[in-house]
């Protein structure tokens, strides 16, 4: 499991709990704040509109990421019917928390430049590369992920619960057989675009 390699070096486990805690807390935290910005204050009332990571953490999403370096935070409650024009801003919304992976990584490669290599290199690589996970994973269309609302804002006529009911069981199903096939079926699809991204902010991914 992706877990175990990680505890073979406390570096890397640093990085990663750090690089963990930072990434869902500011992806969530930025859902519930673009979502208060745009007129929706339900996170707000139900205390996620804080940098405190543990309300932000959800059990299953932190299970995947150890089990196999991909998962989600706790997805923020938001009600569209309290945005002035609830579709695109459910859209930016879903596409807050990603992009602000995506910056914090841009903004982590910066300071890796004034960085000479050893652990703390070492260390700022993991959480750049954890929010490039994050970033990309999470923009699959496969619910409770960012990817299935952004999807359904773009194809309104897909029906969301449908999608909701589902999502969770193809997320396990997916990894049951990567399992069982030895096949990193998710890897597969994402890796090639957190490498690309990784190429253009300079940084050099941990295997």
């Amino acid at each position: 499991m992706f877990i175990l390699s990680l505890l073979q070096d406390p570096i890397n486990t640093l990085g990663f709990i750090l690089g963990l805690f930072v990434a869902i807390t500011i992806h969530e935290f930025i859902h519930a704040w673009t979502a208060f910005r745009f007129g929706d204050e339900t996170a707000k009332l139900n205390g996620r509109l804080s940098l405190n990571p543990f309300v932000h953490l959800d059990p299953w999403g932190t299970l995947f990421l150890l089990m196999t370096g991909f998962g989600w935070g706790k997805p923020v409650p938001v009600n569209p019917s309290n945005f002035k024009n609830p579709r695109w801003d459910e859209f930016w919304v879903a596409l807050s928390g990603p992009s602000s992976n995506l910056v914090l990584a841009s903004l982590f490669a910066l300071l890796l430049r004034l960085i000479p290599a050893g652990p703390l290199f070492t260390l700022l690589v993991l959480i750049i590369q954890l929010n490039l996970v994050l970033c990309v994973f999470n923009l699959l269309p496969i619910p409770p992920l960012d990817g299935s609302k952004i999807l359904w804002v773009l194809f309104p006529q897909i029906d969301p619960f449908a999608l909701e009911q589902t999502g969770v069981s193809i997320l396990f199903a997916i990894l049951i057989l990567s399992f069982l096939t030895n096949y990193p079926i998710l890897s597969l699809i994402i890796s090639p675009i957190i490498s690309f991204l990784a190429r253009l902010l300079g940084v050099p991914l941990v295997v």
